[in-house]
């Protein structure tokens, strides 16, 4: 079973960044696509951005367009997320994902435990 390892998370200041980093087992890495998802306090997980494996196409929620960047690096067989102009709506626990570039989070078949970004105003 694939086992996913986020870590980046933390608590920063409106306006500021992060970068999670998702550390993915070289032969899942080779083989899906990967997302992100974040799930706030008392609501469903959702999408959050996504990346091909073939073609490094990637696709964003709306609301983080223009603010976060997902790129992978086949070499460390890692997934990040680049977070840019947090906002206090952006507090989850943000989840990686492999499987699929959906916007369904049925879609992928592995995650990680999770990392805690909180976003103060």
């Amino acid at each position: 079973q694939a086992q996913l390892v986020e870590s980046g998370g933390g608590l920063v200041q409106a306006g500021g960044s992060l970068r999670l980093s998702c550390a993915v087992p070289r032969h899942t890495f080779s083989r899906y696509d990967l997302g992100w998802f974040r799930q706030g306090p008392g609501k469903e997980r959702e999408f959050v951005s996504a990346i091909s494996r073939t073609t490094g196409n990637a696709v964003y929620r709306d609301s983080v367009k223009g603010r976060f960047t997902i790129s992978r690096d086949n070499a460390k067989s890692t997934v990040y997320l680049q977070m840019n102009s947090l906002k206090p709506e952006d507090t989850a626990v943000y989840y990686c994902g492999a499987g699929s570039t959906s916007y369904n989070p049925k879609a992928y078949n592995f995650w990680g435990q999770g990392t805690q970004v909180t976003v103060s105003a």
